[in-house]
C-alpha cells in the first residue's frame, strides 16, 4: 500500500514539474512590452527641431511644440499634436514654408500627413489653403485630393486637388474654378 502511494505521489509530482517546463515561454520581446500600454506612445519630445539633409545642405526643417512617438508599433509613426511647422529649402536656398495644426510622420513610407489648417506660403509670396494635405519626403512631392484654394497676387484659384514638387516650380491646381487674371 504505502508502495502505491509512493509511486502515486512521484507520478503526480513527475506530471506537475513537466507541466511546468512546457508552459514556461522565453519571449523576450513580450517581457519588454510589460508595463507598456499599446495605445501610448514610447517617448514624448517636447520643442522639436529636425533637419533633412542632403551632402550637408538642409534640404528640410521641421519645427514642433509636442512629438508622440510610436516606433514601438508595426507601422512606426511619430504624432504631432500641438501642429507643425516644415521648411523646405531648394538648390538656392529660397525658403517654402508649410504650416498645420497636426501632423503624422509614417517612418516606413516617409509620408508626413498634414491636417487641419495647412498653409503653404512660397518663397514668392503665393499661399495654398488646405485641410489636409502629403509631403512625401522621399519624392519631395506635396499632393491631396481635397479642396484647395490657391493664392497667387490678386487672384484666388480654388480646386479640388493640389500636386507639386517641393520647389513649386510645377505646381497644379486640379479641378480649378475661380477668378484668374490673364495678361492679353
Amino acid at each position: 500500500m504505502i508502495l502505491k502511494y509512493t509511486y502515486k505521489i512521484i507520478f503526480i509530482v513527475t506530471v506537475f514539474i513537466v507541466t511546468m517546463f512546457f508552459s514556461c515561454n522565453n519571449n523576450y520581446q513580450k517581457v519588454q512590452q510589460m508595463g507598456i500600454s499599446e495605445n501610448e506612445p514610447i517617448g514624448v519630445a517636447e520643442h522639436i527641431n529636425l533637419k533633412y539633409t542632403d551632402s550637408g545642405r538642409v534640404t528640410a526643417n521641421l519645427l514642433s511644440a509636442k512629438m508622440l512617438d510610436y516606433s514601438n508599433r508595426d507601422f512606426p509613426y511619430n504624432e504631432f499634436t500641438e501642429g507643425v511647422t516644415l521648411y523646405l529649402f531648394d538648390r538656392e536656398n529660397k525658403k517654402n514654408t508649410v504650416v498645420s495644426d497636426y501632423a503624422i510622420s509614417y517612418d516606413k513610407t516617409n509620408l508626413i500627413d498634414l491636417q487641419g489648417n495647412v498653409k503653404i506660403i512660397t518663397h514668392t509670396n503665393d499661399t495654398l489653403f488646405a485641410e489636409q494635405l502629403y509631403y512625401d519626403n522621399k519624392k519631395e512631392w506635396i499632393y491631396t485630393n481635397l479642396p484647395v484654394r490657391f493664392r497667387q497676387g490678386n487672384d484666388m484659384i480654388y480646386g479640388n486637388g493640389f500636386d507639386s514638387n517641393k520647389n513649386f516650380t510645377n505646381a497644379e491646381v486640379l479641378e480649378v474654378t475661380g477668378v484668374i487674371t490673364l495678361e492679353e
